[in-house]
């Protein structure tokens, strides 16, 4: 059917709802000049009224015909239409075209089949016909509408409504007088006339529409006469055609009229009565008579209208509605004509008040509705205030009866009641004179008063308004100066005059037979009366005698306490009533005047007792007592609260509720006096006014935020609600419509006060809340069941609703009510939902909203059809708000509990989103509701997208947009050059882009490929962020901030997922200019002062804190990419890195210096983090910022003393920032005066810190125990919850460490360590730490820090003073432990090099024993032996498994070892003398570890194929762990990308490195255990034995051999390997495919050259004394020693000429010679060139050869 466009084709043309909507401001259009522009547009349509649909014609028909635009199907339907409504047939099509547009509920495709399909086409006809007549009814009230409001100041399109009302004023009257008159005559439709569906219920619906078109008409003409004059003339032909048509009952089709249409018949009666009073002027003619000049009204210039009027009205009299037209009549001619009309008038006049006009007055008030916002009531109330005020000043009271005194004055008195509840109008009574108008009924109730209470009362409560009108109200009742009393027989204390008309009191009297002391009102003696009326009956009496009524009041409510078991009971409560009413008006008008009633308010609970435990208790006055606790609980909620407690009329529990099951199953709940007023009175009659003023009442003390123990005494009460009513009340019997929607509206406006709760108001015990058993009950009983059933009503039911209720109803019609319900239990589910805890299992309630019913009947289609709703906008949004909240936590798929419907409900949600006009905050929940979807409903946003396959060959899939993607609204939405229209405000921009960033972030590849290449789609999307903000203060339009959050999380997503190369074009653009017009600057400027904002303002005043905090976030993120993506991103100026850097500095401290409130905080935590990763990646910015430590420091000084919980991270990551910029910029670029404040911060942080810590471990140790068995050495023992590689106190040691090193001479930190005692603290944490094996992190921080300290003697000194070797000596056991087998090899293993582990806190006491060893030599000797004395097993088991385990972890273990001993062999003495066994075990494993070592490294292939066979982890010996390089040496970083021979020697490298350590370390260790060489050899009486022959003799090469012994050969191959490695690295790189030279850098070449040079010179010595010390042995055999002369002088020659080779090549000196012990001889006279070495073992050679 070429493809259904009609959205396209005709779409502006507008319907006449749309228009209505417009009008009343529920649309995007909300600018006058818009309004204004609609209003020209359509001004034809609204001036032609109901003529604007026109006949059908052939004309009309031919111009469909040539219509090229409309497919063929339609035009043929529209004909069919036309036939069914006899509607022009151009107008027909157009009617089908909008009803496709708005009102259709299938899809495009399913158009097509039901127009060919008989039976669905006609269903569709009679939809369309109920369209048409709703158009119809939405014209007229477009009109109702301007002149409704086009004189009201308060409305903002006043002045458009104005222009309108008075281009429309000459011919609208004109125009609906015709229209009416041909709708009352108009022939009913028959199926001959109008095809065979005009069938008899159709027909009741046309007349149905007929009717409420006149009502309508009437309606426009009434208000136009309100505010223009009628001319005689007119009001003569209004006469005759009303009474033709018999005002209203007269219809030509009135056979047609059924029950449901009385209301509506009624109202035309009303409406034509009141256009005949309006039009005789009465206000005008009232006017004229008090200024006396009836001449200028225009009646008197017209006397044949009269004489025909005259004549009319006589025929009057048959119907109600003749009554106040036959009274304005008999009015105005008695005011312009009183001479010549007597018999007329009075004729006229008694048949007005035979129809009871007073009484049918206020009948027609009520039945035109409640005023408020009801225009034609109030004006209806006017024109009556004048016609009422008018008759009672003109005629007297008397004449005004006809049939007794009390029915007609009480009439009167109901009817001025009903007039004065319009607005306004009880103050132009007060301002009047009292005697004149209304002011005399008041007058004739005052003298009643109070024998009567009830008149005077009624006018009373009508006439309070407003305060000032309260005031007078209250005066007026307080100062009373006469008091009625009506008497059967004269008492005897009075005594008379002689005609018995005064009366005069002889004894003061109590007036009320009250008991002493109570309060009273006392008549003095003296006081005359007037006798008003004497008789058979008995006689009225008017004491002259001045009291407070009020005093009165409180009298009448005491007698009715005393009454209330008395038959006497109703009498007096009919009195009390009145009191009640006129108390609760008045207080819920002006709280003020609460204080003064207080004796009348105070007696209402004992009232409320009494009366509810009375037999027949009377509903009304108990209802009264409710409403008015109401009102004072809004103020006092506890004091209504704990009086109301104590009368027994709320539920209560007789015994005290514990828990939740308890509660819910009632057990122990009484209903109190209500619960049982409702079962046995209130539910049997079917009337329910202490049932609603009870929910008002509980509703009311639940917004009172009362304490919790309050809260728990109203659970029984909203218990009863939950179990007894809302599951059953919509069963109760009703006598009136509209109750049930009423009660089922304010139980749930209860609930939803409960669920509104704020957490603070309750606290959470074990006893359940108002609030848990709320969500309780509704999740698991059927309470929820119900609101369930109420969601379901649907929008069909609503509609029909809706379009039932007259128009009378205004605002709060059953209709509006029942939407208000629908409305709040979306709201009650969506927030049970939220609240309710989490549980495994799923309860009822969410069964009941996810099941899946058959034939499309569950909830979910329910709520997605709401959509179809068009009256009030909310309602589809809550609805869609809950399919949300659904949507995110049901375990569901939306799409398939939609069914079939899916396309539809699809279509009808674009076309709102689409649509200019639609209310944007649908808009935006639409939007809201797809963002989530794109995570948690798969198949449902891929309906929305719609995306087509573009035809190619299957292996590579296009994507288009399909014509029904939501993608064409938010690409249109984004469009730069939409932005600012109407139909794209900032929020649904917002919207948009929030979805857009959900497609990106939930990797939607098939939606992101088809935006990224829409063309201007980067374009459009970055435009936010070239926008210029408003600076930030509060006027700053939030979402604006998200807008751009959202732009700059996009462009995030989409640089760190696509590959810079393949990024588009359009984008790199973008990236350009944000790049050259200085926005990053700016952006950064701009979160600056954001921070900045929220840091100044107070916590409650931050209106938009989550949007903050969502654009810093953003921008953290694109920050974050742009360390790593700056070729992308262009951020690569320095000078623009420093200002971002120093921006995010700022921002860091003005969050964190401030005193701060939680959300500074957590921005500053934020920024912090920023702060940091920078640090990390923009080091070069950072060396050349200004200074960055005093911002630092302070921010640390501000977040320490900030100590929350919150702030654990926070403090963490200043630490580290400080760390890293210590690292960068040194002191330098700081002042040194901040050093020591900052090192006091920090101290005293660690030591908190390790107090804390040590409280933690062993809690956690005592804990723990029954889990602990570790055996292995490096498996990480289960860590306390504070210790983490990044927690607060590990960074503060290690800060403390980075600023003892700053501080190399120790003049801050000592004076700090004196005042703060952090090193016990730290070595007490430790200690334990060590024993509990727990804490790892920590114990190593704090060791580095000690390793630190222990550099300088002043350091080492005061850790040492400490206590430092108790802390670790004996602990340090408890971190390993040493296998009995000895030759464990797992305990070397290790995960990582750089990770912590136990073995590595080992390693690092070695190392702080040797610091300190070698710092504080002697003082320190003792304390050293002992730490080797308790670890020996290990330090040997060290030493010596080199030979069977090379992994990384065992030569860094040896290395520190050999380190901490080289420092001890320097006291060989000591040693020898306190531990003598353990020495020569030592000197044993050296001198085996000096030969593994040199084995090692000559035998590279020896190395390669151990490092392959014990080490998988340290070395890539094959292709797939290549990229776990050691990382040992920087060099060795790159290995991942070279190829594999390479990786392997360079990690081959670094392991000879680790070996050639440990060799010179050892050598220098043996040095010391061998005699001193000048001493050996010039010493003669040396005592040898003091020294053991270390080597044995012989030459052979050292064997991988553990039982080969150490001997000369090893010495001579060490040397010899040495030579050999000094000698590759001499080679040019071209000669080695890999040499060592390619591998490392020139600084750690020289490094390994010095190394190398300082192991040969040590060996050299070693070497040579030991042969000394051998030649002079006398127990070696001369032979033996000849060998060892031989061996050695040739050895050595050949070593020395290498030697002297490589010297003369320049090859550096050892820097270690400087430090060996031996003198060079003869090194003065040494000629340049010569090395003190090589002289050395020259003389050495000389001495042999000798």
């Amino acid at each position: 059917m070429a493809g259904v466009k009609m959205a396209e084709s005709q779409i502006s043309v507008r319907s006449c709802r749309e228009l209505w909507t417009i009008l009343l401001g529920r649309s995007a259009l909300r600018e006058p000049a818009q309004i204004e522009a609609e209003l020209d547009r359509h001004w034809d349509r609204l001036h032609l009224g109901l003529s604007y649909y026109k006949q059908p014609s052939s004309s009309s028909a031919g111009k469909v015909k040539e219509n090229k635009n409309v497919p063929q199907p339609l035009k043929d339907f529209g004909l069919r239409i036309s036939k069914l409504l006899n509607l022009d047939e151009e107008q027909s099509v157009q009617l089908l075209q909008c009803y496709l547009q708005e009102d259709y509920r299938g899809t495009r495709d399913s158009l097509k089949v039901v127009l060919k399909d008989d039976r669905q086409s006609q269903a569709l006809l009679l939809k369309i016909a109920d369209y048409y007549y709703e158009e119809r009814m939405c014209l007229l009230r477009c009109v109702l509408l301007l002149l409704t409001y086009f004189q009201d100041e308060r409305h903002p399109y006043r002045a458009e409504y104005s222009n309108c009302v008075n281009k429309l004023e000459k011919d609208l009257v004109s125009s609906c007088q015709s229209q009416f008159e041909g709708l009352f005559k108009a022939e009913a439709p028959t199926w001959e006339t109008h095809g065979n569906l005009m069938t008899e219920r159709q027909v009741s619906r046309w007349f149905l529409r007929c009717l409420r078109e006149q009502s309508l008409l009437l309606e426009i003409i009434f208000l136009h006469y309100a505010y223009f004059e009628m001319s005689p003339s007119d009001l003569l032909s209004f006469t005759k055609l009303f009474k033709e048509q018999g005002f209203g009952l007269r219809q030509t089709n009135r056979h047609l009229v059924d029950k449901s249409m009385d209301a509506l018949v009624d109202r035309i009666g009303y409406l034509s009565c009141l256009i005949l009073v309006e039009g005789m002027d009465i206000d005008f003619l009232h006017k004229c008579a008090l200024e006396d000049c009836t001449q200028q009204h225009q009646f008197s210039s017209a006397p044949n209208v009269i004489k025909e009027m005259d004549q009319l009205l006589l025929t009057f009299g048959d119907i109600p509605h003749h009554g106040p037209v036959l009274l304005a009549w008999v009015l105005l001619r008695h005011t312009l004509r009183p001479d010549e009309s007597s018999p007329v008038v009075r004729r006229i006049g008694n048949t007005a008040l035979q129809l009871e006009v007073f009484k049918y007055l206020s009948t027609m008030l009520k039945g035109l509705g409640v005023s408020g916002n009801n225009c034609t009531a109030s004006t209806a109330k006017m024109c009556i205030y004048g016609l009422l005020s008018f008759v009672i000043t003109s005629f007297e009271e008397e004449s005004l009866q006809i049939d007794g005194v009390s029915t007609q004055c009480s009439q009167l008195i109901d009817a001025a009641c009903e007039v004065l509840s319009a607005p306004n109008l009880a103050e132009v009574f007060w301002e009047m004179k009292p005697n004149m108008g209304l002011g005399m009924v008041l007058d004739s109730a005052v003298g009643m008063f109070p024998h009567k209470i009830g008149p005077l009362l009624q006018l009373l409560t009508a006439l309070v308004s407003n305060k000032s009108t309260v005031k007078k109200v209250y005066n007026f009742l307080d100062k009373m100066s006469f008091y009625t009393q009506v008497y059967k027989h004269k008492p005897n204390d009075v005594v008379s005059n002689d005609d018995e008309t005064l009366w005069r009191r002889q004894t003061p009297k109590l007036l009320y037979p009250l008991g002493s002391g109570q309060t009273n009102l006392w008549m003095p003696q003296g006081v005359l009366g007037q006798v008003m009326i004497a008789g058979e009956q008995g006689c009225m009496v008017r004491w002259d005698y001045s009291y407070s009524s009020w005093t009165l009041f409180t009298c009448e409510v005491e007698m009715l306490l005393h009454v209330v078991s008395t038959a006497d009971v109703m009498a007096h409560c009919a009195r009390v009533k009145p009191i009640l009413d006129l108390v609760h008006k008045i207080i819920s008008t002006d709280w003020t005047v609460s204080d003064c009633l207080l004796p009348l308010t105070s007696r209402i609970y004992m009232l409320l007792q009494r009366l509810t435990s009375v037999i027949n208790p009377p509903v009304d006055v108990i209802a009264s007592c409710v409403n008015c606790l109401s009102v004072l609980a809004a103020r006092m909620p506890g004091k209504v609260w704990s009086s109301l407690h104590h009368t027994g009329f709320l539920p209560f529990a007789s015994n005290p509720l514990s828990n939740m099951s308890q509660c819910v199953s009632a057990e122990g709940m009484k209903a109190g006096n209500y619960g049982n007023l409702l079962v046995q009175i209130e539910q049997p009659r079917g009337e329910y006014a202490v049932t609603i003023a009870f929910l008002r009442l509980l509703t009311t003390l639940v917004k009172g935020q009362l304490g919790s123990t309050q809260n728990k005494g109203l659970i029984p009460c909203v218990l009863l609600v939950l179990k007894e009513m809302l599951p059953t009340y919509h069963k109760w019997r009703y006598n009136t419509y509209g109750v049930r929607e009423r009660i089922g509206c304010l139980i749930l406006e209860l609930i939803h006060a409960i669920l509104n709760l704020s957490p603070e108001g309750e606290d959470q015990g074990s006893t359940p809340t108002l609030q848990s058993l709320c969500i309780y009950c509704l999740t698991n009983t059927e309470a929820g069941q119900a609101v369930v059933n109420i969601m379901g009503v649907g929008v069909d039911t609503i509609d029909v609703v809706l379009a039932a209720q007259p128009s009378s109803y205004g605002s709060e019609g059953p209709g509006q009510i029942l939407i208000q319900t629908v409305k709040l239990a979306f709201s009650v589910t969506n927030n049970v939902i939220r609240l309710k805890p989490p549980s495994d299992a799923v309860s009822p309630l969410e069964q009941a909203l996810t099941q899946h019913g058959g034939h499309g009947n569950n909830l979910i289609v329910v709520l997605a059809k709401y959509i179809y709703h068009k009256h009030d906008p909310a309602l589809p949004r809550l609805a869609i708000q809950l399919l949300k909240r659904l949507a995110t936590v049901a375990p569901m798929s939306v799409y398939a509990c939609l069914g079939n419907d899916a396309a539809a409900i699809r279509d009808a949600f674009l076309t709102r989103l689409q649509s200019k006009t639609e209310d944007m905050r649908i808009k935006v929940m639409i939007l809201e509701f797809l963002t989530v979807a794109v995570e948690t409903q798969p198949g449902l946003i891929e309906l929305f997208l719609n995306l087509e396959v573009k035809d190619g060959n299957e292996g590579s899939k296009e994507f288009l947009l399909g014509e029904w993607s939501c993608l064409h609204v938010v690409l249109d939405l984004i469009d730069s050059k939409q932005q600012g229209k109407y139909w794209c405000p900032p929020l649904l921009h917002r919207a948009a882009l929030a979805f857009l960033l959900a497609l990106w972030q939930d990797r939607r590849d098939s939606a992101i490929s088809v935006l990224r290449t829409k063309e201007r789609f980067w374009e459009n999307l970055t435009t936010p962020l070239f926008a210029t903000l408003t600076p930030p203060s509060d006027t700053t339009e939030p979402c604006v901030l998200e807008t751009c959050a959202f732009v700059m999380k996009i462009l995030a997503l989409e640089i760190y997922y696509v590959v810079s190369g393949s990024l588009e074009k359009s984008l790199k653009d973008a990236l350009q200019k944000f790049s050259s017009a200085r926005r990053y600057e700016y952006w950064s400027q701009y979160v600056k002062s954001l921070v900045c904002r929220v840091a100044e303002s107070e916590e409650e005043s931050i209106c938009y804190l989550s949007e903050t905090q969502m654009l810093i976030s953003a921008w953290r993120m694109l920050l974050i990419l742009s360390t790593s993506h700056a070729d992308v991103m262009l951020l690569t100026e320095d000078a623009t890195k420093l200002k971002l850097f120093m921006d995010v500095l700022d921002g860091t401290k003005a969050a964190l210096t401030t005193p701060t409130s939680v959300p500074c905080l957590r921005l500053g935590s934020m920024m912090a983090t920023l702060l940091l990763i920078l640090l990390k990646h923009w080091k070069n910015v950072v060396a050349a910022a200004p200074d960055i430590l005093s911002p630092l420091s302070l921010i640390l000084e501000s977040v320490l003393q900030a100590d929350q919980q919150t702030m654990e991270r926070t403090k963490a990551k200043i630490f580290s920032a400080l760390i890293s910029v210590l690292q960068i910029q040194g002191l330098n670029g700081g002042d040194i005066s901040q050093l020591p404040q900052l090192l006091l911060c920090v101290c005293e942080t660690v030591k908190d810190e390790a107090l804390a810590l040590i409280d933690n471990t062993r809690h956690v140790s005592q804990v723990g125990e029954a889990l602990e068995d570790e055996d292995s050495m490096e498996t990480d023992s289960p860590r306390g919850p504070k210790d983490h590689r990044d927690g607060v106190c590990v960074l503060a040691l290690h800060l403390a460490k980075e600023l003892c090193r700053t501080d190399e001479d120790g003049e801050h930190w000592v004076s700090v360590m004196r005042k703060v005692p952090v090193l016990p603290s730290v070595l007490n944490a430790m200690e334990l730490s060590l024993r509990s094996k727990h804490n790892l992190y920590f114990t190593e921080a704090a060791l580095h820090l000690l390793l630190t300290l222990a550099r300088t003697p002043q350091g080492a000194a005061a850790v040492a003073g400490a206590g430092v070797t108790e802390t670790i000596c004996l602990p340090l056991l408890s971190v390993y432990e040493v296998p009995s087998n000895g030759g464990s090899q797992q305990s070397f293993s290790r995960k990582s090099q750089d990770s912590a582990c136990w073995p590595g806190v080992y390693r690092l006491c070695m190392s702080l024993m040797e610091s300190l060893l070698k710092t504080l030599r002697y003082n320190f000797i003792n304390e050293a032996l002992d730490f080797v004395g308790v670890h020996q097993e290990r330090i040997l088991q060290c030493l010596n498994s080199m030979r069977t385990v090379q992994s990384l972890a065992c030569l860094d273990e040896a290395d520190h070892t050999v380190g901490f001993l080289l420092q001890l062999s320097s006291f060989c003495k000591e040693w020898q003398f306190h531990l003598p066994k353990l020495l020569l075990d030592v000197q044993i494993n050296l001198c085996y570890l000096c030969q593994t070592c040199t084995y090692l490294l000559h035998s590279k292939k020896m190395l390669h194929h151990y490092l392959q066979a014990k080490n998988g982890e340290a070395l890539p010996p094959g292709p797939l762990s290549r990229t776990q390089c050691p990382p040992q040496t920087p060099a060795a970083a790159g290995a991942a990308g070279a190829d594999r021979e390479e990786a392997e020697q360079k990690a081959l490298l670094a392991v000879q490195c680790s070996l050639l350590k440990i060799l010179s370390k050892t050598l220098a260790s043996l040095q010391h255990f061998t005699p001193d060489c000048c001493q050996i050899l010039l010493d003669q009486c040396m005592d040898l034995a003091e020294y053991r022959t270390l080597f044995v003799l012989s030459f052979t090469t050292p064997a991988f051999d553990p039982d080969v012994a150490p001997s000369f050969g090893t010495l001579l191959a060490t040397i010899n390997v040495a030579l050999s490695m000094l000698s590759e690295m001499e080679k040019k790189k071209e000669t080695a495919s890999v040499s060592i030279a390619s591998l490392a850098s020139s600084e750690e070449l020289q490094a390994l050259k010095s190394l190398l040079m300082f192991t040969m010179e040590n060996c050299f010595y070693v070497l040579i004394s030991q042969a000394v010390r051998c030649l002079k042995d006398p127990s070696i055999l001369p032979r033996d020693k000849q060998r060892l002369k031989q061996e050695l002088s040739s050895e050595l020659s050949t070593l020395l000429s290498s030697l002297s080779r490589h010297f003369r090549r320049g090859s550096p000196l050892s820097p270690a010679s400087a430090q060996s012990k031996q003198p060079p001889p003869g090194s003065k006279g040494s000629h340049e060139g010569q090395e003190p070495i090589i002289q050395l073992v020259q003389a050495f050679v000389r001495l042999v050869q000798r």
